[in-house]
């Protein structure tokens, strides 16, 4: 074998290394996804997959309905913020319209794997034996919220309160077309008029 045609193979034998790594993927690295409103959260092996989509309806029996929400029940809204995929621009009927303090939160999943960071929202009545709301960012609380596989019993961090209406919403997907049934939570940042 010539020394010119020992060269090409090597090389070949490299470029086609260096094609097949960069087509496989790091799994064990979070990635960053950037949501519309310009926040950064870590995506982990708990994806919103494991989410909860549909719910029973039912709602902690310290939660006040709100006197007088700016999308009342029976009304319709679009969604402008996306919690998951299929959520922005959706148009949501309104199930449940709530006063309270709703928390981003941060956890590590009972049912084990990364940690879950900047989850929206968990209610201040979804908390364990809290402190009176709002709750000071860093504190650490337990949950009995559902809303995804291992939720439920974490202690979460709070990284944000937010004295606002929480709505609970049906929605139909933007990009599957599933049907949702009384999605726990949006905000009334994240609602729009028709």
């Amino acid at each position: 074998m010539t020394v010119k045609r020992r060269w090409s193979i090597g090389l070949l034998s490299v470029i086609a290394l260096l094609s097949l790594s960069a087509c496989t993927e790091d799994k064990t690295k979070p990635t960053s996804i950037s949501n519309d409103n310009n926040e950064t959260a870590q995506q982990t092996d708990i994806d919103h997959s494991t989410m909860n989509h549909s719910n029973s309806g039912e709602v902690p029996v310290t939660l006040k309905n709100a006197e007088n929400p700016k999308f009342p029940v029976g009304s319709t809204a679009i969604l402008t913020d996306g919690h998951m995929e299929g959520m922005k621009g959706a148009e949501a009927t309104i199930v449940g319209a709530y006063d309270t303090t709703a928390y981003i939160i941060s956890y590590t999943a009972t049912s084990g794997g990364q940690r879950v960071e900047k989850h929206k929202w968990v209610i201040h009545e979804e908390l364990i034996e809290p402190e009176e709301a709002p709750l000071a960012s860093g504190t650490e609380v337990k949950t009995a919220a559902a809303h995804m596989e291992g939720m439920e019993n974490a202690t979460v961090r709070i990284d944000e309160a937010v004295q606002t209406t929480v709505y609970m919403i049906d929605y139909t997907s933007t990009t599957n077309r599933e049907a949702v049934k009384n999605h726990k939570w949006v905000t009334e940042e994240e609602l729009a008029m028709q």
